[in-house]
């Protein structure tokens, strides 16, 4: 905020951090919408840089505006300030997109853009607009659908050697290597096991190699090993034991954990001074609702995996759960202060005297291509409501329990299912000064409100249930996993019934995975089968 405030005094653009060119010379800007509550940011930047907003605005001497990350996969609401989305992996978009566009430079913006929109991956709103949709609007008529493209072997992918290095203090001061893609286990909530399907695998030489490589040429002093769940990555114990004696003053680090003994195990192994704390998301309160989102695993496994963590020296423990799941209870509710009174006790039977446990409680949102796109969203009320309630059952000093605000809940699951006439309301809530609208002391809901009201929107028409044949707004946007698949998936959840982790068996998604799985078992050292899908 006060950057941006000093560079308007000055009347200075944004510009590069290396060379301090502005955003306005180069050729292509990007942004990863890694976030919805990130999206006016966006808009900051571009008025910053002296981009003109909107895309239909721009001429030939602009940038071309792209974007991709989590939020390109619902890409309407913000359609119009964006030239071009990239639709999956940069890995397999980002050398066709660059050529393209070093090829067309000196032809007319639209001739570039129409040349962009035939490569696969590639989404361009001013060549293939999508119609804004009403509540209970009729079927659109077709438009060309993008599919979204990712690289089959992860191992030949690109892997980065080196990495800037900040001459300040950042949030993830480390530098980190992604070990392998996608996740197996199928929780019903989260878009992005939905989306990173199917699973790849880097060969434990290659990580060792790479983060030797990294670490000689940063100095950094933490690694971090990353992925959607690490622990389930086929060769972590051989990395962890090759890279332990040969990284002397250097931390590895694992920033996802299941709830199980050998999790607690590798952090062990990880952690030599156990001063740290430990990260763990059982999401639900009680075993019933864990088999509605998938979660995969008991309570026998989270007692285990409690009961070795404080055995093994560690006295904070942090919890992450959800409240507002699909057919959640009072009774489900109470489990997460149940669940973590428990941890208490266990924390107590193993002497650990100073131990404190806390517990983060999210309001739960609907994320579009994952079985729960269809979902109605709480209100606000129903949120505060339920987090009030799971308050007031905190009596023991070492338990601490916190919950999200429910105004910036309600703002990201309006965003996270929206067509394209938010994207005025985005703008005029810009230009009423939302910024940072992730940090609660930035966030303000009545310059949304106000936003919604002025463009004739009612955003709980964003939260609704929506029904199984309604089009929505990102039908044009294919991820891989079918609509068939997902609304079966929505279907077991309603009856509690498990769906097993791809490792083990196929769950007929509609990925693609045979080619993948073929380039791994040819280049993988570790085994790992990932299953391949019957459906092609």
């Amino acid at each position: 905020m006060d950057l941006e405030r000093l560079l308007r005094e000055k009347s200075l653009p944004l510009t590069s951090t290396e060379r301090s060119i502005s955003l306005s010379a180069f050729d292509l800007v990007g942004f990863t919408l890694q976030h919805e509550l990130c999206y006016t940011n966006v808009l900051t930047m571009l008025d910053l840089a002296g981009i003109p907003l909107r895309a239909e605005d721009r001429d030939e001497q602009d940038p071309i505006v792209a974007a991709g990350g989590p939020g390109a996969f619902v890409p309407e609401p913000m359609a119009p300030f964006i030239d071009l989305f990239c639709v999956g992996e940069g890995e397999a978009i980002l050398p066709g997109l660059v050529a393209s566009l070093k090829e067309s430079r000196g032809a007319r913006r639209e001739e570039r853009l129409a040349s962009c929109s035939r490569l696969p991956g590639v989404y361009v709103p001013l060549v293939s607009p999508a119609l804004p949709l009403l509540p209970a609007s009729p079927p659109l008529p077709a438009s060309p659908v993008v599919q979204r493209q990712f690289a089959f072997s992860f191992e030949d992918a690109y892997l980065p050697k080196s990495m800037v290095v900040p001459s300040v203090g950042i949030v993830h001061d480390r530098a980190a290597l992604e070990v392998f893609r996608g996740c197996s286990r199928g929780c019903r909530f989260c878009q992005a096991g939905m989306t990173n399907r199917p699973v790849r695998e880097r060969a434990a030489e290659t990580v060792v190699s790479a983060v030797l490589e990294l670490v000689r040429c940063t100095g950094w002093e933490e690694v971090g090993l990353l992925s959607l769940a690490s622990c389930d990555y086929s060769a972590i114990s051989r990395v962890i034991e090759e890279l332990t004696p040969r990284l002397e003053g250097v931390h590895l680090s694992l920033p996802s954990l299941r709830m199980d003994g050998f999790s607690v195990d590798l952090a062990a192994r990880l952690q030599k001074v156990r001063r740290g704390g430990l990260t763990f998301a059982p999401e639900a309160g009680t075993q019933r609702l864990r088999d509605v989102i998938n979660k995969g695993f008991g309570e026998d496994s989270i007692a285990t995996c409690l009961n070795e963590a404080f055995s093994k020296g560690w006295d904070r423990v942090k919890l992450y759960f959800m409240m507002g799941l699909p057919t959640e209870t009072d009774e489900d509710l109470d489990g997460i202060v149940d669940l973590a009174q428990s941890a208490v006790r266990a924390a107590r039977k193993h002497g650990r005297r100073r131990a404190s446990v806390t517990v983060s409680v999210a309001g739960f949102v609907p994320k579009a291509h994952t079985p729960f796109q269809w979902e109605r969203q709480n209100t606000m009320d129903e949120f505060r409501e339920k987090g009030r309630r799971l308050k007031s059952q905190v009596k023991d000093k070492a338990l601490s329990l916190k919950y999200h605000e429910p105004e910036q809940t309600f703002l990201e699951g309006v965003l996270a299912r929206g067509d394209r006439r938010l994207a005025g309301a985005v703008e005029r809530a810009w230009q009423k000064g939302a910024r940072f609208d992730g940090w609660s002391e930035t966030f303000s809901l009545s310059l949304w409100l106000d936003a919604f009201q002025e463009c004739g929107l009612n955003p709980a028409d964003y939260t609704r249930e929506r029904q199984r044949q309604e089009p929505l707004p990102w039908d044009h946007i294919t991820v891989g996993v079918t609509r068939d698949f997902l609304w079966r998936e929505r279907e077991r959840a309603y009856d509690a019934r498990l769906t097993p982790d791809c490792r083990t068996g196929c769950s007929v998604c509609g990925v693609n995975c045979v080619e993948a799985t073929a380039l791994f078992m040819v280049r993988g050292k570790e085994g790992g089968v990932i299953g391949s899908c019957a459906s092609d």
